[in-house]
């Protein structure tokens, strides 16, 4: 019998108003030299500041770094360790959707150990933990509040490097689905179907495990009923909680297996096109699942089902013809774009290709796929998806 090796933050705080626990939570891990991560939609929006307020009544005073850019870069990186090293922090404060939460995980795993972010990619593991990490996740996404991975993109290359190993697993999230009313829909969707992603493939993956099934089946089943409701009512209390933790339990779910074929092909996108990763991931999660599933029935089955979409009793061949139906209706009522739509060249995509194949492959994603393509078996794929 394998054994599943599980990695969970040693505090999760889930709930309306977790974010203001941030000074208690502080206090009873001995920290109280915080360094804020977050964007500049967050700290302009009063949002931070609310942050702040709360560590200033408790006599911690935190610096903030605002800096950080969607799908963050080596560059922006080396602009926050900069910023950090200027002042003793003892841990650091990921607030945001996933591009502050990775770049928090980055900066605190430079700050103790330096080197490049190129030194710590796949397949490199970094187990040995940097500074303390706490995340509060603001979109109902990444779910990286519980994930041990961070992405960092290399602009020189184009690469988007995913860097695995418990040093980027939070030591505490706080999950307050209050913070997601105010995103706007189309990070609604994109952010929602990349957690429905990160679950569907953690149940499908090779290295799936009975903890990892458990998880990743609470989540289909929180977000698959509510993601549509969120898109269309962003103040629906109930969809929004629902979102929230059904993006916790995904990520839960992905860090303790893994990812698949969907993740390893959205990367390239995302680095070389500069599509956000939750809509890359859109525009691929029909094909890529169609192509996949006849390695993986039962397995799909039972995503099928436990997304509410198939009934307990049906077969896998019916359930899974429903799945592909649910994936491609979900892309069309949610506007998502295909490749060309959003404004992507079509001869640059072509040359391309082989690229992020090839990048693909490298991440190690792909080899978690219940069906594993070859090169020209993922160009296929990738032309499927510019054809729409």
């Amino acid at each position: 019998m394998s054994i599943a090796s599980i990695a969970l933050p040693r505090i999760l705080r889930i709930g309306g108003g977790a974010s203001k626990q941030l000074p208690e939570v502080l206090t009873s891990l001995g920290l109280s030299r915080p360094l804020i991560v977050t964007d500049l939609y967050l700290a302009a929006s009063g949002r931070v500041a609310e942050l702040t307020d709360e560590l200033a009544k408790a006599g911690v005073v935190a610096r903030i770094f605002a800096d950080t850019v969607p799908d963050p870069t080596v560059a922006s990186i080396d602009a926050g360790l900069a910023f950090l090293r200027e002042a003793e922090h003892d841990c650091v404060v990921g607030f945001g959707g996933g591009s502050p939460l990775d770049s928090a995980k980055a900066l605190a795993l430079l700050a103790e150990h330096g080197g490049a972010m190129a030194d710590y990619k796949a397949p490199h593991v970094q187990d040995e933990p940097g500074l303390p990490i706490i995340a509060i996740p603001t979109t109902a996404g990444t779910g990286s509040e519980a994930t041990r991975f961070t992405i960092i993109t290399d602009e020189v290359t184009d690469e988007k490097m995913l860097c695995p190993g418990l040093a980027y697993l939070p030591v505490a999230a706080l999950v307050d689905y209050e913070l997601t009313f105010t995103k706007p829909k189309r990070l609604t969707a994109d952010t929602g179907i990349d957690s429905l992603v990160h679950a569907i493939e953690a149940y499908v993956s090779k290295r799936a495990n009975p903890f990892s099934d458990g998880m990743a089946l609470l989540a289909m089943r929180a977000l698959a009923p509510n993601l549509r409701r969120v898109c269309t009512d962003p103040m629906d209390a109930a969809a929004r909680e629902a979102m929230m933790l059904g993006a916790t339990q995904a990520g839960i779910a992905f860090s303790n297996s893994s990812v698949a074929l969907v993740h390893g092909m959205s990367r390239p996108i995302g680095a070389h096109f500069h599509v956000p990763h939750g809509l890359s991931n859109a525009m691929l999660l029909p094909a890529v699942t169609a192509w996949s599933a006849p390695a993986a029935l039962h397995r799909y089955g039972d995503c099928a089902r436990a997304m509410g979409i198939a009934d307990e009793a049906e077969g896998d061949q019916s359930a899974v013809a429903r799945l592909l139906d649910e994936l491609a209706a979900l892309n069309r009522e949610l506007e998502v774009p295909g490749p060309a739509a959003w404004g992507i060249d079509a001869a640059r995509w072509e040359a391309l290709v082989p690229t992020m194949c090839a990048q693909a492959a490298a991440s190690g994603s792909p080899a978690n796929n219940p069906r594993v393509p070859n090169a020209e078996e993922m160009a296929m794929l990738y032309a499927q998806v510019w054809d729409g």
